[in-house]
């Protein structure tokens, strides 16, 4: 028997919103409908709805314009997440692993060499909500702080890369196991990554971001059994 995790309200939300753009076959800039719609539709109340759209906006689904609507910002990473059928958390999240080293040891490395100041005080924002918040909120902050990473760069074929399969990564800010706090172990390395990226050092940051990794392993196999 396989063990039965807890989804959270806005997860499911998120969900609903994902084959809601899916099947309807939206594309990039097209108007989802309104929130009260949604709310009534789903039977949800607003802050689980407001959740749900932080977290989509976070992954750079959605875009919410105030005052005009919620927008779909990407629909690239659908083509690819819906041939993939994961039966197997644990087993998912380690292959998922696999490709995120090899592709964001080479961020790192990159972003320690290109890093614009704009760049390090995004980075450094989101570190600083990492530490200061819980949960959900602390999730959305390493999202985006990896995803700064990403855009210090300057390599728009990489970032490409990555948001055709940013979907599949998102699962290691989603409660992984239905455990919000798997991998807050990692964080000391976050800021030791930044350091090294602050640094111009890419040997270094290398290094930090593979001790990262690491230290994730051991928490989906711990958690995962």
């Amino acid at each position: 028997m396989k063990k039965i995790n807890k989804v959270r309200m806005h997860e499911m939300v998120s969900e609903e919103l994902k084959d809601y753009i899916r099947s309807n076959d939206l594309k990039k800039g097209d108007k989802l409908p309104p929130a009260e719609t949604i709310m009534r539709n789903l039977g949800v109340g607003r802050s689980s709805l407001r959740e749900a759209l932080r977290y989509l906006e976070a992954g750079d689904v959605i875009e919410v314009v105030n005052g005009k609507g919620i927008y779909v910002k990407e629909t690239a990473q659908y083509h690819m997440s819906a041939k993939i059928q994961i039966d197997d958390e644990r087993a998912a999240l380690l292959q998922l692993m696999e490709v995120r080293k090899a592709l964001e040891v080479l961020a790192v490395e990159l972003a320690a060499l290109r890093s614009k100041p704009e760049n390090l005080e995004e980075m450094e924002y989101y570190l600083i909500e990492i530490g200061r918040t819980r949960g959900h909120e602390s999730s959305i902050a390493d999202m985006k702080f990896h995803q700064a990473i990403y855009k210090a760069t300057g390599n728009p074929i990489l970032q490409s890369i990555v948001e055709s399969v940013w979907e599949l990564f998102s699962v290691f800010w989603n409660a992984p196991f239905g455990k919000q706090e798997i991998f807050e172990e990692s964080y000391p390395f976050h800021q030791t990554l930044y350091a090294a990226i602050v640094d111009k050092d890419p040997a270094r940051a290398r290094q930090e971001f593979n001790r990262m990794m690491d230290n994730m392993e051991v928490s989906i196999r711990k958690f995962g059994l």
